[in-house]
């Protein structure tokens, strides 16, 4: 699925962000979400939202590919 560059509500970048938190995610599963959202300087709520709201859905379309 394609990352939002900008959060919708406030306009600030998120788009640069998203691989940093996949392989901070993966790297370490013991670590909350908020931890690494604090550690990208994601403060706002809706910026947080844009990240964690994401989800990969190639995986799941595929299949039905003509």
């Amino acid at each position: 699925m394609l990352i939002p560059v900008r959060c919708f509500t406030c306009g600030t970048i998120v788009g640069d962000k998203w691989e940093s938190y996949v392989q901070m995610k993966e790297s370490d599963p013991q670590r909350s979400v908020q931890e690494i959202l604090d550690e990208l300087k994601l403060k706002k709520v809706c910026c947080r939202r844009m990240i964690i709201s994401q989800t990969n859905l190639i995986e799941t379309i595929l299949p039905y590919k003509k």
